[in-house]
Formats: structure tokens, sequence, C-alpha cells
């Protein structure tokens, strides 16, 4: 899909974290933004050891996105895994 690749090559123009936020804000609704946010958070929650079910109820989400994030985490090539593991040690 080529809008999916423009998105992409505008993301990897943007260098300055100001910029990122700024760019984010208008791409995405509050809404949306605090979806991604979630996701990340649960992520992380997931690398450092928290189980599923309390991540649940900690956010009031699902287990269905709590098991992709998981998925995701498994996986040792993971992009996800590699910028929490920087972050993170």
């Amino acid at each position: 899909m080529q809008s999916k690749s423009e998105l992409v090559d505008a993301l990897c123009q943007i260098r300055r974290r100001d910029e990122m936020i700024r760019f984010l804000q208008e791409l995405l609704s509050e809404k949306e933004m605090e979806h991604v946010v979630c996701r990340w958070r649960l992520m992380k929650d997931l690398y450092k050891g928290e189980t599923q079910r309390f991540i649940a109820k900690k956010y009031g989400i699902s287990l269905c996105k709590i098991t992709r994030g998981a998925k995701v985490l498994k996986d040792e090539g993971s992009i996800s895994l590699k910028l929490i593991k920087d972050l993170e040690d």
C-alpha cells in the first residue's frame, strides 16, 4: 500500500522529539493517541514481568489486546522488544 509506505517515509524524516510529538498530535485524535500509549505501556509492563491478568485489570482492557503485545515481545527480532530493552535497561 503506497500510503503506508509514504507514512513510514514521513516518520523516518522526523528527527526532533518536539516535531514527532507535534506530528502525532496532528495525525491522531486524543483517543487514538491514548490507545497507542496504552499499548506501549502494556508491552513495557509485560517486559517487566507483570501478568496479563494484572495488566488487564490495571488498565481496564481486554486480554486480547495484551496477548497481541505478548506475542510481539516473544519475537526476538521484534523492533518493539529492542526499543523497550534499549529504554528500560
